[in-house]
């Protein structure tokens, strides 16, 4: 969705960030005997999950299925050879600045296999032609757990030279946030006092932003999102949050379950932001900048000087024309081998490695 047309006049004055190029600054690169134009900055995922993840969040965009799809990408499992094919898919991108993202589903799941991709992504790294600007794992920190008594994974995130890890909490209250992730039996991360534990250790390897997304059974008002940031502040130690609304789905998903639950329970971000945003001198909340990338746009503030602030929206109407423009906006390494511009494993597919 575009930055809207008329900014609140709090927002107005502020520098707009646009991360979309105009087409003289496209880059050309070769793929397969053919010449891509690429939007710059540019992410790359290794979309790949060992095992089915260890929520069942409510929303999770992984389970809208579009329509006319085959399988989704999340129901895929990498085999034996996915690290050969994800080293061989970073090798024809030499040459691009990347931002690495680690999502899909919870790689921390399996953290051997999640040690193995960070191995190949190193790999990629070293080469002189291997450049990579930005790396930011998303986790519901389920696998983040067994880290509060001594573990491999954070000390290799930090190695790695891991720019953030962004934390989902959609709720500071374990069973509200349960009612949303909807964590597997017997996860250790579904109780407050172990996730807690694993944030404080997670911040003392890596920075550590929080994901809240906002909906009408978690943090739906102004008062909630002040309510989130103390206990981040004050019980975590975060100084870094974002409160997301559900991406804007038009007419692109069948109505499942999860199609009916984001648009029952959709609170609009701009219900959350304006109230808050300074009417005068003293206000806990100090607008910064807004950001408009290609499918999403956001404002940053700054709350009582201790915590970034970042109110989100976006819209898969725009990411899917993005997609299917013929320039590349987003690098996807899918399960089942294929290099795509796109989360379809079987759509914008670029290289085919298995």
């Amino acid at each position: 969705m575009p930055v809207p047309a008329v900014l609140p006049p709090s927002l107005a004055a502020l520098p707009v960030h646009h991360k979309v190029p105009p087409p003289e600054q496209l880059r050309a690169h070769a793929l397969e005997g053919r010449l891509w134009p690429v939007a710059l900055p540019v992410t790359f995922t290794p979309f790949a999950s060992a095992q089915p993840c260890s929520a069942r969040c409510v929303f999770c965009s992984e389970t809208l299925r579009p329509h006319g799809s085959g399988r989704l990408s999340a129901s895929l499992r990498p085999g034996a050879r996915y690290q050969e094919g994800l080293a061989r898919a970073l090798a024809a991108l030499q040459g691009l600045p990347l931002g690495i993202s680690l999502s899909g589903l919870e790689s921390t799941d399996a953290p051997e296999w999640l040690l193995g991709v960070l191995d190949v992504l190193e790999a990629h790294e070293r080469h002189p032609a291997g450049h990579v600007e930005e790396k930011v794992l998303y986790s519901n920190a389920a696998g983040l757990c067994a880290e509060t008594s001594g573990g491999v994974l954070l000390p290799r995130l930090a190695r790695y030279g891991l720019t953030r890890v962004e934390i989902s909490r959609h709720h500071p209250e374990a069973p509200r946030n349960d009612g949303i992730m909807r964590f597997r039996p017997g996860q250790p991360v579904a109780r407050q006092e172990v996730f807690e534990e694993a944030v404080r250790a997670a911040r003392g390897h890596v920075p550590v932003r929080l994901v809240c997304i906002v909906q009408r059974t978690g943090v739906a008002t102004p008062a909630d999102v002040v309510d989130y940031l103390r206990w981040a502040v004050e019980r975590l130690g975060v100084t870094d949050v974002v409160f997301r609304e559900f991406s804007r789905l038009h007419g692109l998903y069948q109505p499942n379950t999860t199609w009916r639950t984001i648009e029952r329970d959709r609170v609009p971000i701009e219900s959350l932001l304006e109230p808050l945003l300074p009417d005068g001198p003293g206000s806990d909340f100090e607008p910064v900048d807004v950001t408009r990338g290609y499918y999403y746009w956001n404002a940053r503030l700054r709350w009582r000087g201790q915590c970034s602030v970042t109110f989100e929206a976006s819209d898969y109407q725009d990411m899917k024309a993005r997609h299917h423009s013929g320039v590349i906006h987003k690098f996807v390494f899918h399960a089942n081998g294929n290099l795509c511009a796109d989360w379809d494993p079987e759509r914008e597919v670029l290289l085919r490695t298995a």
